[in-house]
């Protein structure tokens, strides 16, 4: 089941319906976790095992990890969780991966082995759902939280429907205490969550699915060469297509939650306005930023263990986080060139420190408000923005690894954006009008939008200007709601 689906909206209709009966909070609970089984069932119910295998052990094991005081056991314990998770995770999507490459590393040594390929379907959310039960055994392991109190509460907080499948990647002290005691959202909460919604499937169904999935397909599976403007705008297109496809899909989670009464970490805070990499990270899927950082980058020695091992720890976190999008060499290669952007935003940060005084060491008179003068805030301001679109820039070189099936359609892509290749026009006038009128603003409001958030701007606005926006938004919806597809991170 998808949110952009009739059948989502009466789905909907019928949870808010039951979660606002008089009944025991106990009652909603339960309504809530069976509904959140439906909802993944939807895709394919055998899977719902796998589901309820996950949570059962890691409930338990969490909690013997919490109590255990001999700590042989306990990092046996840690072991079996991490197994449980990983090797599901490991089986599923990355089954065919690694056979694919044992066969051709074999067969470079002379052994001609040639195995049936493996019929293995890739189960919803399996990549979100495994990263939030890992995060309770770790945090059990260390003592960071108290276990759960009840199965019943667990459950709810791997299974919680609107996160489900594409995140955000939650923490048990994000969600668990708000299934505690009665939840019920405001008048202002439940009107700020339907419109959520709203905002979510508009960037999804219109912007992503039918003003640029299309170009994006085009360009991606042309297979030989473009013009230049070509292949930047199938490029820029998917740019915009990723961002709305998974930043809607994010909104509405938080909307439909927000509409039951509860609270789900932000997870985009406009990318594409982001002054360098570390600043892009901290704006881009920032639930799965903040636990690679914190599970993997952080354990690794972060940067407590000189320049050198932060530095490596910086591109092993990237190349992982690339191979946890997706079971191919070209997701390694774009965590890779994140990696290798954050190792020279790095180095320039790093030599800027040696060679630029502090503010301290600047004498008071030439410090205005928040040290420095209002010509020189402008002069940043200008600078971060053209900052801003640099990184723009190399984040769009990125995307052709995350987007391409194989290298060849990647560097044939490349060549083509770089005047190294050409071939005939494919895209229509109108196409890159589109591409261009969409991306540009979507940029500029990242830009203009970077320090605030879009609840805080439908605030400011008169009772009727934000009626005329949303009633554009839904009217716009049901004239373009062709089709129910995938949100893209579905797959992952």
């Amino acid at each position: 089941m998808v949110f952009n689906s009739y059948i989502f909206i009466v789905f909907f209709a019928v949870i808010l319906a039951l979660h606002y009966l008089p009944l025991h909070w106990n009652v909603k609970k339960v309504n809530l976790l069976l509904a959140s089984y439906i909802f993944y069932a939807a895709w394919n119910p055998p899977f719902i095992l796998l589901l309820w295998m996950s949570t059962v052990i890691d409930y338990f094991v969490g909690r013997a990890l919490y109590t255990q005081p001999d700590g042989y056991k306990k990092k046996l314990l840690l072991v079996v969780s991490l197994i449980g998770n990983l090797g599901m995770l490991c089986f599923f999507k990355y089954g065919g991966f690694l056979l694919d490459n044992f066969v051709t590393i074999v067969n470079v040594f002379g052994w001609d082995f040639h195995p049936a390929k493996p019929d293995i379907i890739l189960p919803a959310g399996i990549s979100f759902y495994t990263f939030t039960t890992l995060c309770y055994t770790i945090d059990m392991y260390e003592k960071k939280s108290e276990p759960v109190k009840s199965l019943l509460d667990f459950s709810l907080f791997v299974t919680f429907f609107p996160h489900l499948v594409a995140g955000p990647i939650v923490r048990p002290p994000q969600l668990v205490p708000q299934f505690e005691s009665e939840r019920k959202a405001t008048q202002q909460q439940l009107l700020e969550g339907l419109f959520l919604v709203s905002l979510g499937l508009f960037m999804k169904v219109v912007l992503a699915d039918s003003m640029l999935s299309s170009i994006a397909n085009d360009v991606f599976s042309s297979g030989g060469s473009l013009p230049a403007l070509d292949a930047w705008m199938g490029v820029l297109a998917f740019s915009g297509q990723i961002f709305f496809d998974f930043a809607g899909y994010s909104t509405c989670a938080i909307g439909v939650a927000a509409s039951l009464g509860f609270v789900l970490p932000q997870n985009f805070l406009y990318p594409y306005g982001a002054v360098g990499f570390s600043d892009f990270w901290r704006r881009w899927h920032i639930t799965l930023s903040a636990w690679l950082r914190d599970y993997l980058y952080i354990p690794l020695g972060g940067n407590r263990q000189g320049k050198f091992r932060t530095y490596v720890n910086l591109m092993v976190t990237m190349l992982l986080g690339g191979l946890w999008h997706g079971a191919n060499w070209t997701f390694v290669v774009w965590g890779g060139l994140h990696g290798f952007y954050l190792w020279v935003e790095k180095a320039i940060v790093d030599f800027r420190k040696d060679r630029v005084p502090s503010i301290a060491s600047v004498p008071s008179a030439e410090v205005g408000v928040l040290g420095a003068q209002p010509e020189q805030f402008k002069l940043k301001t200008v600078r971060n923005f053209f900052i801003a679109l640099f990184t723009f820039f190399l984040i769009n070189v990125t995307w052709v690894f995350f987007r391409a099936t194989t290298f060849t359609q990647a560097w044939n892509l490349l060549k083509s954006m770089f005047g190294l290749a050409s071939g005939s026009p494919m895209l229509t006038t109108l196409a890159i009008i589109k591409v261009s009128v969409i991306v540009s603003l979507m940029v500029i409001t990242h830009w203009l939008m970077r320090n605030t958030k879009v609840l805080d701007v439908a605030a400011k606005l008169s009772w009727w200007s934000f009626g005329l926006v949303w009633a554009f938004m839904i009217i716009v919806l049901i004239w373009s709601q062709e089709s129910s597809s995938s949100f893209i991170y579905f797959q992952f």
